[in-house]
């Protein structure tokens, strides 16, 4: 697989489509940080952390609300292997006037546009959630 973060948010993309109450995807350190970044802003019920023999995996639950309609709108991937985008401390993203996340690596870690914008640091944008 050439790009797993791709594939991470194509899986939730796929699952909230779907209606499923849960996914799971191969376990790596990037898929957690995002994974407790969508938690925390509240597109995620929770997710678990699986251990197997291997590498392990994550079962990820999506959040819907009283309708059953999806919370995640959007999920658009940024950087590519093929392209990658850099952003500095002043381009740091907004999504959707500040209703999505963008979701940046830095020097500091995984974290938000937000969280970016405060520590005064820029980096390379991976994905926008809306």
């Amino acid at each position: 697989m050439t790009d797993p973060i791709a594939d991470l948010l194509t899986r939730i993309r796929n699952a909230v489509a779907a209606r499923h109450a849960s996914l799971v995807v191969p376990r790596s350190n990037i898929k957690m940080d995002i994974c407790r970044i969508l938690q925390s802003e509240g597109f995620l019920d929770r997710f678990v952390e699986v251990p197997d023999s291997r590498q392990g995996t994550i079962q990820v639950f999506p959040r819907y609300d009283e309708s059953q309609q999806p919370i995640v709108r959007g999920l658009t991937r940024v950087s590519s292997p093929s392209r990658r985008v850099y952003v500095g401390k002043d381009g740091v993203p907004r999504v959707r006037n500040g209703l999505g996340v963008a979701i940046l690596t830095t020097p500091k870690g995984v974290m938000t546009d937000r969280e970016a914008r405060s520590a005064g640091v820029g980096g390379e944008v991976l994905c926008y959630v809306w």
